[in-house]
C-alpha cells in the first residue's frame, strides 16, 4: 500500500525546482491557503510533476511539507490558477482534494509507530489512519467533503490498482479488508455513500463473510473517536485488525501474503491457482483478466467520479453575494451597455488600444498588494467541549463526570475543550468608474484610460475578491473595461462630446456591479468637473443619493477647485491627471478598511 503519511525523518523533499514559473507560484498560493484548512501555520506545499514521493499527494511529518503532484492539475495551467478563490478550485477539483487530504493529515496525524511496534499492526493503523483524519477533518470543515471525495478515487487507486487487471486486488482476505478500509470505512466517515461503495460492499462480504466484514467495521466506527496522538490505541486497533482477518501482526508487511489462511493453493477452487476470483487461463500470453473485486472497485469509483462531476462545490461567500442589483432600470441600462458595447452611432468614441507599459504593470502589481493588504482580516478562536477525544483534558471536567456516574447519572460533563482558529471572510469590493468626456475633460482621457486597466489587472491578482467596470460618459454610455475581465490592451477615448449622459452611465455601473446592493465594499468613483446640463444634473444626483442610502460610498475626482460635484459625495481634486490611479486605489483600499 502507498502511504500517504511520511514520519521517517531521513526522507527529503522532492526536488523538483527548477520548474516553470507557475508551478513555483502556484505552490506559494496554496501555502498560504493551508493554515485554515490544516488549522496550523508551519507548513508548505510543493505541487509540481514529480512531486508526491510517487504518490498523488504524501505529507512528510517530520518537514512539515505537503506534496502533490502537479498530474492532477489536468489541463489546467498552473500559472492561471487562483485558489485563494473557492469558486476557481473547481477547476483542478482533484489537486485540491488531494491538498485537503494532506491537511487532514497534517492537523490529525500526531502520532507514530514507537520503537518495536509489530510490522503488520502498525501497517494496519496506518490504513484505519485514512479514513480516521479525514472523519475529524470533517467534523472540523464539513463543506471540504467535495473536495474529499474529488480526491477519493486518485487515492484509492494508488492504494489499490484496481486500474491494472493484472495487479489489482484479488479475492483474498488480505486484499477483501484493504477495501473495506479504504472505501467501505470513507462510506461511515461521511466521505462517500451507501450506494456509490455497495458493489464493493457485496465482493468483500462475499470474501470475508458477513460476521468478519462487521467486525472489521467495529475498528474502523472505533477509530473515528481515537485522539489524534493516541498511537497505542491506533496500534491495539491494528492488532484487532490482523487477528480478524488472520494476519500475524509481528509478521513483514513487504512480504508475500498467504491468499488463503489454511494455505490452499487454490483458493477459488477453478484450478488455476491464482486467487483472483476469475477464469484467466494459464497461457502468459492471455489477457488478464480482473478479479470481481477489482471491477466492484472500478464501478464504484465509477460512480463517485460522476457524482462529484455532477455535484456542485463550495460557494464562494464573495459569489454568493454577488447578486444583481435591485433597481431593474439600472440592469436593463446596463445589459444595453455592456451587452452591445453602447449605442451604435454618435460621438463618445474610443480611438483604439495600445499595449500595457511597464509602469502600468508594476502600478497594478503594486495596487493588488495594496487590496491585499486591506484586505488582510484577523483571526478569530472559537472553543468548543465535548464528552470525546479530541482536545485538552480539563480536569474540572473530568472530576465532574466521574461524580455523575458515581450518582448513577448521566454523564452531561463535557471535559475535552478544543479552539479552532478561523479567519473571517474579506468581503468582496466592487468598484465602478465613471469618466466625463466632455470636452472641458480632454487632459484626463489618457490617465482614465490607464487607471482603468491597472485597476482591471489589480482586481485580477488580488486575493480580495474585487470587480470592476469602466464607462465614459458624453453623449452616449460606453464600456471601457468589462465587470469580470482583465483586457490585455489599454483601451484610449477622446473626450469632445457636448453633453453629459452621467445618469445613464450611473445606472450602468449600478446594474453591471451591484453597487447598491449589500454585503459588499462598494465604491463608484466619477471622474468630471460637474459641469452638466440641468436634466442631467437632477437625474445624476439622484442616483447618487439612492447608492449613498444603500451604504455605497461616492468618490468624486475633479480636475479643479472649481469643479461642481454632487452633493454628499466625497471630492478629492486630482491636478495632476496622472496620479489619478493613486487617487482610485487609495479609496478603494480604504473602503475595504472601513469593511473590518
Amino acid at each position: 500500500m502507498t502511504t500517504h503519511l511520511i514520519s521517517d525523518p531521513t526522507v527529503p523533499g522532492t526536488a523538483v525546482f527548477p520548474a516553470a514559473p507557475g508551478w513555483l507560484t502556484l505552490s506559494a498560493a496554496m501555502t498560504e491557503e493551508v493554515p485554515v484548512i490544516a488549522d496550523r501555520d508551519d507548513l508548505l506545499v510543493t505541487i509540481a510533476p514529480g512531486a508526491g514521493h510517487g504518490g498523488p499527494a504524501c505529507f512528510l511529518h517530520a518537514h512539515a511539507v505537503i506534496e502533490v503532484d502537479g498530474t492532477h492539475l489536468g489541463a489546467v495551467d498552473p500559472a492561471t490558477a487562483t485558489p485563494h478563490r473557492i469558486g476557481d478550485r473547481a477547476r483542478y477539483a482533484t489537486a485540491w482534494g488531494l491538498l485537503t487530504h494532506e491537511c487532514a493529515h497534517a492537523a490529525h496525524s500526531r502520532w507514530d509507530p514507537p520503537p518495536g511496534a509489530k510490522p503488520n499492526a502498525a501497517t494496519a493503523a496506518t490504513l484505519l489512519e485514512e479514513s480516521r483524519i479525514e472523519a475529524a477533518h470533517l467534523r472540523r470543515r464539513p463543506d471540504d467533503r467535495h473536495w474529499l471525495r474529488a480526491s477519493t478515487i486518485n487515492l484509492i487507486l494508488a492504494d489499490l490498482p484496481a486500474a491494472d487487471p493484472a495487479h489489482g486486488p484479488a479475492m483474498t482476505a488480505h486484499d477483501a479488508a484493504q477495501a473495506a478500509a479504504l472505501l467501505l470505512a470513507r462510506t461511515d466517515a461521511g466521505v462517500l455513500t451507501a450506494t456509490e461503495t455497495a458493489p464493493v460492499a457485496r465482493a468483500v462480504e462475499s470474501v470475508l463473510g458477513k460476521d468478519v466484514l462487521a467486525a472489521l467495521r467495529a475498528v474502523w466506527c472505533e477509530a473515528f473517536g481515537v485522539a489524534d496522538d493516541d498511537a497505542e490505541a491506533m496500534l491495539d486497533l491494528g492488532r484487532r485488525w490482523c487477528e480478524i482477518i488472520g494476519t500475524d501482526a509481528d509478521s513483514d508487511p513487504d512480504g508475500d501474503p498467504d491468499p488463503d489462511p489454511d494455505g490452499d493453493p487454490d483458493p477459488d477452487g477453478n484450478g488455476n491457482g491464482n486467487g483472483n476470483g476469475s477464469d484467466m487461463a494459464t497461457d502468459p500470453d492471455a489477457a488478464p483478466v480482473p478479479s470481481p473485486l477489482t471491477r466492484a472497485i472500478t464501478t464504484s469509483l465509477a460512480s463517485v467520479a460522476r457524482a462529484v462531476a455532477d455535484e456542485a462545490g463550495p460557494v464562494d461567500p464573495a459569489d454568493a453575494t454577488a447578486t444583481p442589483a435591485a433597481d431593474p432600470l439600472a440592469d436593463t441600462v446596463a445589459q444595453r451597455v455592456f451587452a452591445t458595447d453602447g449605442p451604435r452611432d454618435g460621438r463618445t468614441a474610443t480611438t483604439g488600444t495600445r499595449s500595457p507599459t511597464a509602469a502600468e504593470r508594476t502600478a497594478a502589481r503594486t495596487m493588488a498588494r495594496a487590496l491585499n493588504t486591506a484586505g488582510i482580516r484577523e483571526w478569530v478562536a472559537t472553543k468548543t467541549t465535548s464528552a470525546t477525544p479530541p482536545g485538552r483534558l480539563r480536569m474540572r471536567g473530568a472530576l465532574a463526570a466521574d461524580a455523575q456516574r458515581a450518582a448513577g447519572a448521566l454523564p452531561t460533563a463535557e471535559p475535552f475543550t478544543r479552539t479552532t482558529r478561523t479567519t473571517v471572510p474579506a468581503p468582496p469590493l466592487r468598484l465602478g468608474i465613471a469618466c466625463d468626456v466632455s470636452g472641458s475633460m480632454d487632459t484626463f482621457a489618457g490617465p482614465v484610460a490607464s487607471t482603468a486597466w491597472i485597476l482591471a489587472h489589480a482586481a485580477r491578482h488580488t486575493r480580495v475578491p474585487a470587480d470592476t467596470a469602466t464607462v465614459i460618459f458624453g453623449n452616449h454610455v460606453r464600456p471601457i473595461v468589462y465587470p469580470g475581465t482583465a483586457p490585455a490592451k489599454v483601451t484610449e477615448f477622446d473626450a469632445d462630446d457636448d453633453w453629459e449622459a452621467v445618469d445613464k452611465a450611473l445606472d450602468a455601473l449600478d446594474g453591471a456591479l451591484g453597487l447598491s446592493h449589500p454585503g459588499a465594499a462598494r465604491l463608484l468613483v466619477v471622474i468630471s468637473d460637474g459641469y452638466f446640463q440641468d436634466e442631467p444634473r437632477a437625474a445624476g444626483q439622484h442616483r447618487v443619493d439612492r447608492l449613498r442610502a444603500t451604504g455605497c460610498g461616492v468618490l468624486w475626482l475633479s480636475p479643479n477647485n472649481y469643479a461642481t460635484p454632487f452633493n454628499g459625495v466625497t471630492v478629492h481634486t486630482v491636478t495632476d491627471p496622472t496620479a489619478t490611479a493613486r487617487a482610485v486605489g487609495r479609496a478603494a483600499t480604504a473602503a475595504l478598511h472601513a469593511t473590518r
